[in-house]
Formats: C-alpha cells, structure tokens, sequence
C-alpha cells in the first residue's frame, strides 16, 4: 500500500486502473442472497381492502448480498472466487445457474440440504413507460446456523483457493456463512502479502485481523455508539472506529454525502459522485465493495480504489435493482466529471 498523501490521483490514473482490473482475482466469503423482483402493473383499488391491485407482468431472480458483490467484481472484468451456501431450493439454484452464466464459478457454493436460501422478494409496480416504484418487500431469513460439519466444509473451500488471491472480500448479511473465527482461514489461503475486507451488517466490531472495512453511516454509527459528526467531529469517529478495529484503512459510506476514507493520520471525503436524487439504492454497498476490493487487488491505493468504488456507486444508484455497472461504463463516469478529484477534503484524523 501507498503511504497515504495529499495529492490526488489524476483522472488518466484511474483510467489506467479501469483498464488493470480485467482478469484480477478476489476471494469472496459471502452470505450469498436471492434478490426476487416480482413486476406488476397497476389495475385498481381493492374494493376488499385499501391497498393496490398489481396485474402481474413477469418476475426475476438476481444475486443479492455478497452474491451481487461477486456480480459486480465479474461485470467490471474480474475474476470473483465466491465461497458460501445456498440452499436446496428454487432460489439456491437460480443464483447457481445466474452465476454459471456470468462465468463465475461454483466450487466454493456448499448446498445445504432442507435450509431456505435467504430471499428478499421486492414487489415493484409501474407502467411499461415510467419508472417502477418498490412498493413492499419481504425477507426470508433463514435462523439455523450451520452446523461444525458445515464450517469445517467451508474452510476446505476457502484452503482449496490458496494462492489463487490476494485480495478478499468478507461480505457478512448475518446468514451464517460468514464467520469471524475464519478470517484466519481467508488470511492464510491468500498470503502474506494480502488485503483481506470486511462488509458486515450486524457486527463488524467482531472481525478483528482485517485490513480494511466499508460500512454505511448506520453501521459506522452502531459500533462507534452515537452519531459520528457529534463532538468531537467525524474526523475523530473514524480514527477512533479504526483503531477499534484495529485496520489500516475504513471506507466509511454516507449516502448523499458522499464517502469518508481514514487511513492512518488522515481522513479524505469524497463528495458524491452524479446526483444525490438516485432511482434505487438496492445493492449499491455491494458495489462499493466489489469495486473496492477489485481496484485494490489491481494496484490502487485505497483512495484511488475509493475513488473508483464512489464513481461505481454513483451509477448504479441510477439503475432499477440489484445492478452491476461495466468497465465502459465506470471509464464513462470518470472521463465525464472531474469534480471528485477536485473537490477532495482532506484533515489530519
């Protein structure tokens, strides 16, 4: 890693690294999830009850959670390496199928027999010219945590990919999969020389020997326990979260504000890349990190792998669903605006 400096990298760097993400490999321990959008159009009002009467239109099945960070590792020209369950079940087999297709491979995948895949099923309804509105969302969870028979078969999966990465990505949704005690697992099946990442929803303060992590505001905010602009200021929050978790850098997301990277005795804040008035949030962390983990494992350093994740976030906020972004497309993003680059803000942390 670069020593982190005041000099922002120059748009033809970033392109350069576009260019340098095809064929790069990551590693990824994932909760892997169904993403279910069920279309509709809109008929009438209910005369049983107030709500609307959707006439059904079709429905698809995309990778959600650490599955759309495979997803987008892939489209941008990498090579994910997913290691993970599904269950044995319709949803299991659709992500199986959906990355088979995309050219992603499933060795790694541990099918758990009798165990539902975790589903979120969006309802969406529009018109075929307008945009599709969300209008309910429900979440199959699965409870049962997998079994020392399981964890022993996962961290085969992780040592049968030794040396095939140096970068990883711990995408953890709370399904079961993703499991503090096999950061060394992960660590040792990359190497010495290796960046190992962390995404977890409900407890990041838990994966203590990561290199780096990218939670949202929310998640930054429960661990640091209290808002992080609060007294005695952001800059502080997130040397105090680093050092709790004991990384080297944090990439801290905000929504309409942009990102926040801390490394060690500075803090740089991205504005946010486009628009803040985004058509769908869905899955936008997973390209943050997917981005991220991609860039790192082609050279960047973290701003640089920063600045990209945020030109990444940027466009697939502007697409409906879990969406995934192409090379041509982030090359697109980063030659049409300069003002990342130039509006950086950077304070002792």
């Amino acid at each position: 890693m670069r020593t982190p400096d005041s000099t922002p990298p120059t748009r033809e760097r970033l392109l350069e690294l576009v260019d340098a993400l095809a064929g790069r490999p990551v590693l990824l321990l994932a909760d892997l999830v169904a993403d279910r959008f069920v279309h509709g159009v809109p008929k009438r009002i209910s005369r049983e009850a107030p709500v609307l009467i959707l006439r059904w239109t079709g429905e698809a099945v995309a990778p959600g959670g650490g599955a759309n960070a495979a997803a987008n590792v892939r489209a941008l020209g990498g090579r994910p390496l997913p290691v993970g369950c599904v269950g044995d079940d319709e949803p299991g087999h659709a992500l199986i199928a959906a990355f088979a297709a995309a050219g992603i491979p499933t060795d790694g995948i541990l099918v758990r027999a009798g165990w539902p895949t975790p589903t979120k099923t969006r309802i969406l309804a529009g018109f075929p010219s307008g945009i599709k509105q969300q209008v309910v969302r429900f979440d199959r969870e699965p409870a049962s945590p997998l079994a020392p028979g399981e964890r022993a078969e996962l961290a085969a999966r992780i040592a049968a990919l030794s040396g095939a990465a140096a970068v990883a990505i711990l995408s953890d949704y709370g399904y079961g999969a993703v499991l503090p005690e096999l950061v060394p697992n992960v660590r040792s099946a990359l190497g010495t020389a290796s960046t190992v990442l962390v995404d977890s929803r409900f407890r990041l303060g838990e994966f203590h020997g990561a290199d780096g992590a990218t939670p949202n505001e929310e998640e930054a905010e429960a661990l640091h326990g209290g808002p992080l602009e609060a007294a005695p200021g952001l800059d502080a929050a997130g040397r105090a979260l680093r050092e709790k978790l004991r990384c080297r850098f944090l990439l801290v997301t905000r929504g309409s504000r942009g990102m926040t990277l801390f490394e060690p005795g500075v803090a740089v804040h991205l504005p946010v890349h486009g628009t803040d008035q985004v058509a769908d949030v869905t899955g936008a962390g997973d390209t943050v990190i997917g981005t991220f983990a991609l860039a790192l494992a082609a050279g960047a350093s973290p701003l640089e792998a920063a600045l990209l994740a945020d030109y990444a976030g940027g466009v697939v906020v502007m697409k409906t669903g879990t969406a995934t972004l192409g090379p041509a497309e982030l090359a697109a993003a980063i030659a049409g605006d300069g003002r990342p680059l130039a509006e950086l803000r950077w304070a002792r942390s």
